[in-house]
This record gives C-alpha cells, structure tokens and sequence, in this order.
C-alpha cells in the first residue's frame, strides 16, 4: 500500500491526459510521474529514508505536488507547512516533527532559520534563487525519472498537517497510508468524481481539504486538476469558462463572497457539482445559491483528524451534514460518554479507518481526543430520526448567557436572512454580570446601509431575547484563515475597532 499508486496507476491508463494545469503550464500523468520519480531519487540521495520527515513550504504550485508525491513515494513522512507562518511558528513546526529536509521558495526562505533547526540536514529551493540552500530543479535534472512507490503498512505515517492552534501550540496531526487511501476513495464515490471530470483546486494544498479531498481525490480518479495559487473571485470565474470546469470545491466564505458578486458576464454552466466544506454552510447560503444557479451545493464534514472527510450531504437536506461515509460511524454523546437520543444536543465522535495515528510525538493530547477508537471532535451537534447529522458549533465557540447556551452559527444563520448583509461572525464577550453576552461582526453588502434598532429588531422577530446580540459592529473585514474559516479565537481576544457599532 502507498497512496502514491494512484499516479503510478494513472500514468499507465492515461500518460497523455493532463494531470495537473497551472497558469501557463500542464502536466500530463506520465510527466508528473516521472517528476515524482525524480524528486523520490533525488530526496534518497541525500540520505532520506523511510519514516523520514519531509517538509513542504511551499505555496500552491506543481511543486508542491510534485515533492509530496515523491516524499510519500521514498516512504517519507510530508509535512505540511502554512505558508502564513512565521520564523518562529516555522522553527517550532520544523522541531516539534525534526524535518530532516524543507522544501521551500526563495522567498519564504527568510522565515527560515536553520540554525535554530539543527536536525535539518538540506533546504531544498523550488523556486527563486538557490542562495539558501540547494537548487530542486537541479537535484531532479541529476536524478532518474524511473522509481516505484515503497509498499507500506496501512498504518504507516504519511502525512502530517498541522492543526491551526486555536489554543496553545499547534498539534500535527499524522495520517497515515490507509487513513488517507479509504479517504480519498471514499470522496471520490460521494463525489461522483469519473475520469473525465475537471477539478479547480485554490484552496491551500498545505490544509487536509485542499491535500486529500481534492488533490488526492482527483488523482485517484484520473481527473484533470486545473490548480489556482489562491482563491481570487474574479480569476476563479475565469477559469471556470475557460477551462470547462465541471466540479468546484470551497468553503461558505467563497460561495458568500460568489453570491454577492455580479457573475452575470461570466458562463459557469459546465460546473455539474458544488461542494462545501471547513466549517458550516448556512442554510439561507444555501438556498440562495440553489435559487441563483440552480444547483445544490453538496455539504462535507470533517477535520484534519479525520483526514478530513466523516460525513456527506447530496445537498438533500439543507442544515444537514449528512450521514457518514462509507465504513466511517458517527455518535452524538454526553458529557459522560454515553450516547444521547436522536434530537439531543451532545459532542459528536467519530470512529474509522479515517481517524488519524493521533497527534506527532503528543501521546497526552492524543488520549484526550482519541477514546476506545472514538475521536471527540469538540463539535456540537445532534442525528434526527434517520440518521441525519446536523452541526450546531465548536464546544468551544459555544456562548454562555447567564447560564443559557447560546450556539453562534444558529445567530449567523438569523443574519444572514438579512438582505443587506454579506457576511456575519457572531461570538462571546465577556460581561461582568451575565458572564457572556453575544456580539456580532457584520460585513454590509455595496451600498446597502443598515439601521442598528432595525436590526436589532430583526433579530428579536427571530431567536430568543437572550439570543439577540447586544452589539454589532460593522467592520471591513472579519479575519479569517487561509481556507476561509472564521477565525473566532482573533474576535474573541481583540475586540476590534469597528466603522460604527451599536449596544442595546
């Protein structure tokens, strides 16, 4: 087993079909292949060995698929990198896993420093000037193009991605070959991915969504991936006409930011399949774009932990995640452990070929989440009467209003039934009498203009009192993270400077 048959396979039933395409460039499976071949041979060379770490600091580019392809070939670890990072959120990843080998860009090199990191052994430059370190292209031109994968147990390590450290340091989460070889597949028959489909990849290839749900997912099918740097609307659009997408992935912040764009002078009627995932899609999101594009979009969960894919909506029910994947069991339980009725709220588990080794070289933090099999996901939810599992929000997002729950993503989803509103985050602030009260960021759609006693009362028609947020500040932005998510943790500890606000 390797998860790097998937291309030695597709090479051999479609050499000459493109595989990969970015900016002015294609590569077909024989091409990208061989690529792979080459790195593997170059990446042992230098002494890398199975069970090795291999870290990606790499932006979205063949690059960096061509290296993890390769490290996971030799049987190496590859250890994914955010390219947000600093030098001192660099040196912790690249210690906490003791990279032997970092593959990077002349340009993030200067958040590289390699005295810190004494176990790295060679810095490998993808692109720029090799000034730091010594030239990729020139280890591969060295090295042969015929290699092929290093059979592994399933519960090999593969990967590593680390996860966004909401509290304390990041955890780097390890994945192993079975993990993310029953992932793949199993996206690729929720999915409906066939060879012929065309696949727009923006989303980081360094997060689980972007690495196993798409990239792999796609390779794994023989599709074509028509690869992005980053999600830019109006390049994004572009691509869909011109390149014939057929099926497009992204997260609720993408499909608002689409759905408040004009797309009148842009064709996207080759796209079949809409999908979303990272955190949840609000139902009035939802329902907005079946009414714009007529099409469904089609709902994922998961976490990094569960390589990412748990749980599948066709887009049949909308507010629902769906019912788990293939081989994959979900539970909503109690405080104690035990599972509760359907239509009780409780923490969602989950238990799988999915579920992760566990946290690298963190055996206390692993026993914390992962119980008898069962991961805790920290996630709040419920199953209905057929199966169904619905999101209600992070534990920890959770808000405490003089000892009544308040869930932020039941808040948002008032919000965004607002027609002048384009994006909300609703969060906790703390209050020295009611322990919490709710707060609310509010992004406003062009030109629209919002009275907050009007909004407040907008509110109050919909949820409880207590509900209702208390201030609402109207802002430029809401902080988010590379794929998209709303970035609670940053609302919560800074409080931001709005354009304007209101208290009730």
């Amino acid at each position: 087993m390797n998860i790097t048959h998937h291309i030695e396979q597709a090479s051999r039933l479609f050499p000459q079909k493109d595989a990969l395409r970015f900016e002015d460039d294609a590569l077909t499976y024989s091409e990208l292949n061989q690529r792979a071949n080459r790195l593997a041979n170059g990446l042992r060379r230098l002494g890398v060995k199975t069970g090795d770490r291999v870290a990606l600091f790499l932006p979205n580019s063949p690059d960096f698929v061509i290296a993890y392809l390769g490290a996971l070939k030799l049987g190496a670890i590859a250890v994914s990198l955010n390219v947000m990072l600093k030098s001192s959120e660099v040196e912790f990843i690249l210690n906490d896993c003791t990279a032997k080998v970092l593959i990077t860009t002349e340009e993030l090199t200067q958040e590289v420093r390699p005295a810190d990191s004494p176990q790295l052994e060679t810095i490998l430059i993808a692109a720029g000037q090799a000034t730091q370190g010594v030239s990729l292209s020139q280890l591969m031109a060295e090295a042969s193009p015929i290699a092929q994968a290093i059979e592994m147990e399933a519960d090999a390590p593969a990967a590593i991605v680390y996860t966004s450290g909401t509290t304390g340091f990041p955890k780097g989460a390890t994945l192993s070959h079975g993990n993310i070889i029953s992932n793949m597949h199993a996206q690729r028959r929720c999915c409906g991915m066939h060879p012929d489909d065309r696949l727009l990849l923006y989303v980081p290839l360094f997060h689980c969504f972007g690495q196993n749900a798409i990239l792999n997912s796609g390779l794994s099918t023989g599709a074509t991936i028509i690869l992005q740097r980053r999600f830019k609307p109006e390049q994004v659009l572009e691509a869909i006409a011109a390149e014939q997408i057929t099926m497009f992935f992204g997260v609720p912040t993408v499909f608002i930011k689409l759905l408040n764009l004009d797309t009148c002078g842009y064709d996207l009627n080759s796209v079949r399949f809409y999908f979303s995932a990272a955190s949840s899609l609000p139902v009035e999101v939802a329902q907005r774009w079946r009414e714009k594009y007529g099409r469904a979009i089609h709902e994922g969960y998961g976490l990094t932990e569960t390589s990412p894919c748990a749980c599948y909506n066709h887009g049949d029910k909308l507010g629902s995640i769906g019912r788990p994947i293939e081989a994959v069991e979900m539970k909503v339980v109690n405080g104690d452990g035990v599972e509760v009725s359907p239509g009780e709220l409780g923490e969602i588990i989950i238990k799988g070929p999915n579920v992760m080794l566990g946290y690298w070289n963190r055996p206390l933090d692993t026993a914390k989440v992962l119980k008898q099999g069962w991961f805790h996901t920290g996630d709040i939810g419920r199953m209905d009467a057929e199966g169904r599992f619905y999101i209600v929000d992070r534990l920890k997002d959770m808000i405490n209003v003089s000892g009544f729950k308040v869930y932020p993503a039941e808040v948002e989803n008032v919000l965004y039934q607002h027609p002048a509103i384009a994006e909300a985050a609703v969060y906790g602030v703390a209050d020295p009498i009611k322990g919490e009260q709710v707060q609310a960021n509010l992004l406003l759609k062009p030109g629209q203009r919002l009275m907050p006693e009007h909004l407040t009362a907008f509110c109050a028609e919909r949820m409880a009192t207590y509900k209702v947020p208390r201030t609402f500040n109207f802002v430029r932005t809401i902080p988010k993270n590379p794929t998209g998510k709303v970035l609670k943790r940053l609302l919560r500890q800074d409080v931001p400077a709005p354009l304007s606000a209101v208290s009730r």
